[in-house]
């Protein structure tokens, strides 16, 4: 049975924050708001609990395409190769925002994602997961929490959310009602923006 964890977008508890990242670090799910959807993730480093994840959502890990939830741009070099200016203004004036942007991936990814050419990266504006990424040291996995529901399609209820996913995962963060309009997806990994999906943030801001 997963733990059920109130946090706080304004001041969020450093003893919760240390809980939930020992979680990750012994390889555990956890779900978590963001500025869209909840997410479910992981510590990108550990092999099984990402092929937990790979299980839950039925497909295989080699095939996943997951987004890395950043603290800032600061790391983004730890993953990415390098990226011009125009690029990079981009992402400055976009993130911490509801934006997955897709780039270039280097060879320092994590083994699990080694043969992966790009890298979906997410700077949510929503302290409780960058406050998480930050705590932890590295990214953590970020794949939306769907509902079978499809005219729900996203389940914005913390409660609803942990009576769901109780038995599968090891966290279940409230961090109060999430949104149901995920995340606008833009491809910069070619040079020139190419919107792949239309969501909350605007994307007439590329």
């Amino acid at each position: 049975m997963a733990e059920f964890i109130k946090l706080y977008e304004e001041n969020p508890d450093a003893r919760k924050i240390a809980r939930v990242v020992e979680v990750l670090q012994k390889g555990g799910l956890v779900i978590y708001p963001t500025d869209t959807v909840y997410g479910l993730g992981c510590d990108i480093t550990k092999t099984k609990a990402l092929e937990r994840i790979a299980r839950i959502k039925g497909i295989k890990l080699s095939k996943a395409q997951w987004s890395f939830i950043c603290a800032d741009l600061s790391n983004l070099s730890d993953y990415v190769r390098q990226i011009d200016t125009a690029t990079f203004k981009i992402l400055k004036r976009a993130l911490p925002g509801p934006y997955t942007f897709i780039l270039p991936g280097n060879n320092n990814l994590p083994k699990d994602f080694k043969k992966k050419k790009t890298v979906g990266i997410r700077v949510p504006d929503n302290s409780i997961p960058r406050t998480l990424v930050s705590a932890l040291g590295n990214p953590i996995v970020s794949t939306s929490i769907y509902d079978e529901d499809e005219l729900l399609e996203y389940t914005t209820d913390p409660e609803l959310i942990f009576e769901k996913w109780a038995d599968l995962v090891d966290i279940v963060i409230d961090g109060g009602y999430g949104d149901n309009v995920a995340s606008t997806i833009i491809d910069l990994s070619q040079g020139a923006p190419i919107l792949v999906r239309e969501g909350k943030g605007d994307s007439s801001i590329v």
